[in-house]
């Protein structure tokens, strides 16, 4: 037929001479780049004629030659090279993301089995699947309750998002209170302290130190051992523990300490439950006993105090201890523990906080907010050995203990003739230095004093130590250079208004503060 051949000769003229045209071509052009007979032949039939500027021409011309041929040969090789790598990694990619695919239907097998084995688990406790013993209805919004027939055999790790707490509260039923010491003295108190450390740890601290850590207890809940490293801060707490046979919690501060979580701890949505730290646990367990109770933060100030400690220094700074309350959960589990309640835990009165501070490179300063709030004491000295007899455990109750510092209010009240120095004190440094002491600090020293007398001071000691590490500490933040001539006026109202002899450790600090300027 007619169209049979038109279209033979259509397709010939496209493909034949067309399309393998093209590629005959290339074909062709690439064999008569490497047809090196044929260049031998070219180079003979004109070498005979050549001069000798027409040799290095031509020499040149060859060598260019090779080299073109060789840059090709090596530009294909690199080409060829990478579309092999690009493949490969396509290749990889497809197998890793079937692998991903084969994982991802594995995890859906296993978590529908999961479901299926918390379904048997659920309706053995004569529950329907999806319902919870502690969960909130999530249509309705109200709690789900427990079937009739009988309590199921609750424990803390099955049963309760606060794990530590609620094994305190699985273990309360066994707990038999000690036969409280409620005729002991604070001067005995220290005392016995003090031999105890010595004779049972091998801790040799002097009598004004014990003196001044027990005083503090009594107008604060945060207590700053605060000098150089090997002192004795966190052994001065452990012996605390020790000998009233309550060992202390420690919490050793790291860098990473941001907010309030590293207290307390934090819920978690993923695994339902409340990751509690030790320092909670035992926050807990205090709220059932009479027994006092330390917290160290050992190197507190080596992540920023303001930020992790911020809530527990304005909780305990409420004036009522009904008030003493943080918040833990949003929410209200029926199987939460028996003093965590309406998501809440009342701190308990029986605790105290100890933090050790090393003032070096590695740590941060500790702010003012942080201070005015404690009682910091200085250990910068080695113990001295002395000799002291075998001394036995104290069994004291904090309700015991608060009781003296209230009785010691009352018949150590610091003397209205030094409160009015005090007063005067306060005018003549807001006058000179711009500084004022604060009502916090008054309050902290009329329940420092008195508790201090009562350990066995004296009352000039204890309001010298107090305006020492309370208010003239402030200087530090001042410009020095500013306030060098101050200095010395403020040292001689100290020795007109309280005499020569007593206000020494002010004076020794304030010669301190002219010797850095």
């Amino acid at each position: 037929m007619v169209v049979t051949k038109f279209i033979a000769e259509f397709l010939n003229q496209f493909f034949i001479k067309g399309v393998w045209g093209i590629f005959k071509g290339i074909g062709l052009g690439i064999a008569n780049i490497f047809n090196i007979p044929e260049y031998v032949k070219i180079f003979k039939s004109w070498s005979g004629d050549f001069s000798a500027v027409d040799w290095i021409l031509a020499i040149v011309s060859v060598l260019a030659t090779v080299a073109v041929l060789a840059a090709i040969v090596i530009i294909l090789v690199v080409l060829i090279k990478k579309y092999i790598r690009v493949r490969k990694t396509l290749v990889d990619q497809e197998e890793l993301l079937n692998e991903v695919g084969n994982l991802n239907r594995e995890i859906i097998k296993l978590s529908n089995e999961k479901e299926k084995i918390l379904a048997m688990k659920v309706s053995q406790l004569g529950l329907k699947p999806g319902e919870s013993p502690y969960l909130e209805n999530e249509e309705n919004g109200e709690e789900q309750e427990e079937k009739k027939d009988g309590e199921v055999d609750k424990t803390a790790d099955d049963y309760s998002r606060f794990y530590k707490c609620t094994q305190v509260d699985l273990e309360l039923p066994n707990y038999v209170a000690p036969d409280f010491d409620n005729e002991i003295t604070l001067p005995e108190i220290c005392e016995m302290f003090r031999n105890y450390a010595c004779s049972r740890l091998g801790l040799f601290y002097e009598i004004k130190i014990i003196r001044l850590f027990l005083s503090a207890f009594a107008s604060t809940r945060l207590i700053i051992l605060q000098g150089i490293s090997g002192t004795g801060k966190t052994s001065l707490a452990y012996a605390w523990g020790k000998f009233l046979q309550n060992p202390v919690t420690i919490a050793s501060v790291q860098p990473s300490w941001r907010d309030r979580t590293e207290i307390f701890g934090y819920f978690n949505e993923f695994t339902k439950r409340f990751n509690e730290t030790e320092v909670l646990k035992k926050m807990y367990e205090a709220t059932f006993k009479e027994e006092i109770y330390l917290t160290v933060l050992d190197e507190m100030n080596i992540a920023r105090v303001e930020y992790y400690f911020a809530e527990l220094l304005s909780i305990l700074e409420m004036p009522s201890r009904d008030e003493w309350v943080v918040s833990l959960v949003p929410s209200v589990w029926p199987t939460d523990p028996a003093h965590v309640i309406d998501g809440k835990l009342k701190l308990p009165e029986n605790m105290w906080y100890i933090g050790t501070i090393n003032n070096d490179d590695s740590t941060f300063a500790v702010s003012d907010k942080v201070y005015d709030r404690a009682i910091p004491i200085d250990l910068n000295s080695k113990g001295k050995f002395f000799e002291a007899p075998y001394t036995e455990n104290l069994a004291l109750s904090y309700k015991h203990l608060e009781s003296m510092f209230r009785e010691c209010q009352t018949k150590y009240k610091v003397s209205d003739e030094n409160l009015k120095k005090i007063e005067e004190l306060d005018d003549y440094v807001i006058e000179h230095f711009r500084l004022a002491f604060g009502n916090r600090i008054v309050k902290q020293l009329k329940e420092f004093v008195p508790a201090y007398v009562g350990c066995g001071g004296t009352e000039i000691d204890g309001i010298d130590f107090v305006l020492a590490k309370k208010v003239f500490r402030k200087f530090e933040s001042l410009n020095l250079s500013f306030i060098r001539d101050e200095i010395d006026g403020l040292v001689t109202y100290l020795n007109k208004h309280f005499g020569k002899a007593n206000m020494n450790e002010c004076k020794e600090y304030l010669e301190l503060l002219k010797r850095l300027m």
